[in-house]
């Protein structure tokens, strides 16, 4: 796949569907048949706190609430190992206030950066991909990593560099889709701990799951005609 990324005025016309909102109040449901992603960011009260700084079995568990595992030996290391320890001198200059769409943001994203680093340490270990890698960041700065699968690559048209292409759009047009995403968090009564990337998260996933294909999916079409 290209990463020819959706543009703009696409994306915000998906968040402004009708449908947006049932997904989202769907998604976020504690009835009747809540979906477990529902509690990534509640569980045990969060990855914040203080344990902030620090990779928790809680937080392998609610990585697992998103449909993906940390291999045991990986868990293990990160729970009393050198990784741990590695990780949470990454995440010990990152603060848990930052949102991916302030402008100071970028400094702690961008390639050499220590979010950066910490997700290329988590790569780097066998049966860690980009993905697992992602979800375990954004338990613990929620607010600031995005939650990326091959879903959501499919729909937006792109896989590389996608954290710093969605805090551009964040940034863009006088902060327009912050706003939106913002409003459509009030609108569907989603919880007020769930991040505004989280929200854009669900929105897309949502939107486009139930047609992805695992092999030569077109994407997300947004007249209708999806694969």
């Amino acid at each position: 796949m290209s990463d020819n990324w959706l543009p703009l005025h696409k994306i915000v016309a998906v968040l402004d569907e009708e449908r947006a909102i049932k997904n989202l109040r769907r998604y976020f449901a504690n009835h009747p048949k809540p979906l477990m992603g529902s509690q990534f960011e509640a569980l045990g009260g969060g990855g914040a706190g203080l344990c902030r700084d620090v990779v928790t079995a809680e937080d392998l568990i609610a990585v697992q609430l998103l449909e993906v595992r940390v291999p045991p030996s990986v868990a293990l290391n990160l729970l009393q190992g050198d990784l741990g320890q590695r990780i949470s001198d990454e995440l010990r200059v990152i603060p848990t206030s930052v949102d991916l769409a302030d402008e100071g943001a970028r400094k702690y994203i961008q390639d050499g950066g220590p979010a950066d680093r910490a997700w290329h340490l988590l790569t780097g270990q066998p049966g860690v991909n980009r993905t697992i890698a992602g979800k375990v960041l954004a338990r613990k700065r929620p607010r600031l990593i995005p939650i990326y699968d091959s879903v959501l690559a499919c729909a937006l048209h792109g896989r590389r560099g996608f954290w710093l292409w969605l805090h551009d759009q964040l940034r863009a047009d006088n902060c327009r889709l912050a706003r939106r995403l913002r409003n459509l968090r009030a609108r569907a009564n989603v919880p007020a701990h769930v991040s505004d990337i989280r929200i854009f998260d669900v929105v897309f996933w949502m939107r486009h799951q139930g047609k992805h294909c695992r092999r030569n999916c077109p994407g997300l079409s947004i007249d209708g005609s999806e694969g």
